[in-house]
């Protein structure tokens, strides 16, 4: 029986992917790098940020410069404050649940805040924001999920992981957890291959977990 479910944040509960992955190429695109939006999906979501530059970096063959990643928290930030939505049906999802959850994301706890804020949705996880940076430990390793999990109470077989990337999907596998896989039109292979199971809408997992 499921007691808790543990969300990943950006492509699940907000959807910011879009906007993160747009201002990253169009900023690396100056330094001579190329990449499809859909390619940046698939190489990008769920990882940290430094892992997303190394990328870039070996692609181009040379080092980004020292404040591109002050930049680009400051472009993302500002686009952030005033683009981000709340992912289709989370919000009726969240409000019929019975059972805790929490958020685990890979972002530092500022920006998951003012992305749930932005969104409408920080009220219902005020307490339960769980960062990779707190704990220094970045998907794929499934730290923040065990993280999450030991924080609000429950064993990982009582919790189920909802991700949209493959890095995330491989931390809450690895982590022994059941996770279940938001497809976007770019990851379903990707997310299927790692072992979740695929939903494409809130209504859909609403009834396959019947909560």
């Amino acid at each position: 029986m499921i007691k808790c479910i543990i969300f990943d944040c950006d492509g699940v509960l907000v959807d910011t992917e879009k906007i993160g992955n747009g201002i990253m190429l169009s900023m690396a695109a100056e330094y001579g790098f190329k990449m499809k939006l859909e390619d940046a999906y698939r190489d990008f979501n769920g990882r940290n940020l430094k892992e997303c530059f190394l990328h870039i970096e070996n692609a181009i063959g040379k080092k980004l410069p020292d404040n591109f990643e002050s930049e680009y928290r400051k472009k993302s930030f500002e686009a952030f404050k005033t683009q981000v939505q709340p992912m289709e049906g989370i919000i009726s999802f969240i409000e019929k649940l019975k059972i805790p959850y929490g958020v685990a994301s890979s972002g530092p706890v500022d920006k998951i805040r003012l992305n749930l804020e932005v969104a409408g949705l920080l009220d219902k996880f005020e307490n339960k924001i769980f960062s990779s940076y707190q704990i220094n430990c970045w998907k794929p390793d499934p730290g923040i999920f065990l993280h999450a999990a030991k924080e609000m109470g429950f064993e990982v077989k009582d919790c189920i992981v909802i991700e949209d990337s493959k890095a995330g999907v491989k931390a809450g596998i690895q982590g022994g957890f059941k996770v279940y896989g938001f497809t976007n039109g770019y990851n379903n292979e990707d997310l299927e291959k790692e072992g979740a199971i695929l939903f494409d809408s809130y209504e859909q997992l609403s009834e396959m977990l019947q909560l």
